[in-house]
């Protein structure tokens, strides 16, 4: 096993500094870097930061939003020696991720459910949050709801789940004014209903057969064999809650209601269903998979959201959101490879769970990188009557921030906050000329931003005019970094060879 050290040095402090590196430790504590549009962000302290954990042997995965993002990385992985390490998943390409069969051997029984209920909802709320639907419990649960129970349906009738039979069901649910008829319009939803009743009637069979002949007549008698059928066999208790949910409470909802929830997950289903992503996530075996990283694999998802818009974002957020749930179960003892979740324009994928998983991400010794421009991206992405403050929530749980050249107004003045005040020797003097002169000079103490918002603006963002140089302020919480502050003004090479 590879012996990775925590304190590793990955970028050495200007000269002067009380702690002169910042080192893996720091890195897996999670980096966010913003700048405006030409500051220099990805080509400055971006491709630094990538160059130096390729370097030092880090697994990771990259999402895309740029059509040129896998390029950029095939030169790092170039530069770095690491050019067979890195997959690339794309339309076309060598590799295929099956989810649903990847999450199928992560667990068995009811947990399948879970898992799947789980990765599918994470994925559709990302697009809710970013349309400002999230803040109402009444979609989030009904949509939960129909999701548990189509997906039970499903693994009750079939024993196995895949996205077409998932769409069918879901399509032909009838409406509350339609006959319980076989047309073609309903025949996947009552097909599987007649399937997985036939399959739970061989289980209940078979259970009863093997009784006693006296038990069976105490059953009899005593009235109980249905709640004692459900205590034995499991499957007939679940494929009654199913039943219930769609006799009683789903099939009877107003068309409208009905409809926003349907279209809503059969929507998603979809566009799982079309190529190339259902040949990517649907049709054929993994040969990748998350775990891969943990053996120094670098994962790239070709599916940048500027080609592949919505669906390109959205299997994305279902990859990252798998493979966070993977990285956080591997044990430290067995591989403590550190590893990295890179995001250029970040407010592309984030989900609900990202701030519970970036607070464990330094104990799984994962780096989250995610670049973008401004917090006003965040809180437009996030949605919702709270975004400002669960975007700022999320930003606490990054230890490293990097601010370049930016014209917003409000990321300035959250840098600036941030980067904090100091006191300054503030002197002043007086003269009074009358029948005598007197002079006064005095000192005081004065409280005021070490940096403020409009400094920002005045940095430093490459190309031939500032000879390919960008700055940036380095924020690192805990240990200070530079003359005994937490903060200090670097500049960082566009043109940086490891």
């Amino acid at each position: 096993m590879n012996t990775f050290d925590l304190d590793k040095p990955l970028i050495e402090f200007p000269s002067g500094s009380s702690n002169g590196h910042w080192t893996i430790r720091h890195a897996v504590e999670g980096v966010q870097i913003f700048g405006g549009i030409g500051s220099g962000k990805s080509s400055g302290s971006g491709r630094t930061l990538a160059l130096k954990y390729l370097k030092a042997g880090f697994g990771g995965l990259v999402l895309t939003v740029k059509p040129d993002e896998k390029e950029v990385w095939q030169d790092y992985c170039q530069l770095t020696g690491r050019a067979k390490d890195l997959l690339i998943l794309e339309p076309g390409g060598a590799y295929h991720f099956n989810f649903l069969q990847y999450e199928a051997t992560q667990a068995s029984g009811q947990s399948i459910t879970e898992n799947m209920v789980e990765v599918l909802k994470t994925v559709i709320r990302a697009g809710e949050e970013k349309n400002g639907k999230s803040d109402d419990p009444f979609w989030e649960t009904a949509l939960d709801m129909l999701i548990f129970n189509v997906i039970d349906l499903c693994l009750l009738a079939y024993g196995q789940l895949s996205i077409q039979t998932l769409y069918d069901i879901v399509q032909s649910i009838p409406k509350a004014d339609q006959e319980n008829k076989d047309s073609e319009t309903l025949n996947a939803y009552h097909r599987a209903f007649q399937k997985a009743q036939s399959k739970v009637n061989e289980k209940v069979d078979d259970w009863y057969l093997h009784l006693s002949k006296e038990l069976q007549e105490e059953m009899d008698e005593a009235g109980t064999l249905e709640v004692e059928v459900e205590n034995a066999v499991p499957e007939a208790r679940l494929y009654n809650f199913v039943r219930q949910f769609f006799n009683e409470n789903y099939i009877s909802l107003s068309e409208k209601t009905r409809s926003i929830i349907d279209f809503t997950f059969s929507g998603f289903l979809f566009r799982l269903l079309r190529e190339p992503i259902y040949s990517l996530f649907c049709r054929h075996d993994s040969n990748i998979q998350p775990e891969d990283c943990l053996d120094g694999k670098i994962i790239l998802l070709n599916l940048p959201v500027k080609v592949y818009q919505k669906v390109g974002r959205d299997c994305q957020i279902l990859f990252k959101y798998i493979w966070q749930r993977a990285m956080e179960k591997r044990s430290i003892s067995a591989n403590n490879r550190p590893l990295f979740l890179w995001a250029d324009e970040a407010q592309n994928f984030l989900h609900e769970h990202d701030a519970d998983y970036q607070a464990t991400a330094r104990s799984s010794r994962i780096s989250t990188v995610y670049i973008s421009q401004n917090l006003p991206n965040y809180y437009a992405c996030m949605g919702g009557q709270k975004a400002e403050y669960r975007v700022k929530s999320f930003m606490g749980t990054l230890g490293t921030k990097i601010f370049h050249a930016n014209a917003d107004i409000e990321t300035n003045k959250y840098a600036s906050e941030l980067i904090g005040d100091a006191y300054f020797v503030d002197e002043s003097s007086t003269q009074t000329i009358g029948k005598e002169f007197s002079h006064w000079r005095g000192q005081s103490l004065k409280l005021e931003r070490m940096v403020r918002p409009e400094d920002f603006v005045r940095l430093k963002t490459g190309g031939t005019l500032n000879e390919g140089k960008v700055e940036g302020y380095l924020h690192r919480q805990g240990d200070p970094v530079h003359k005994g502050l937490n903060h200090v003004k670097m500049t960082f090479k566009q043109q940086y060879q490891p």
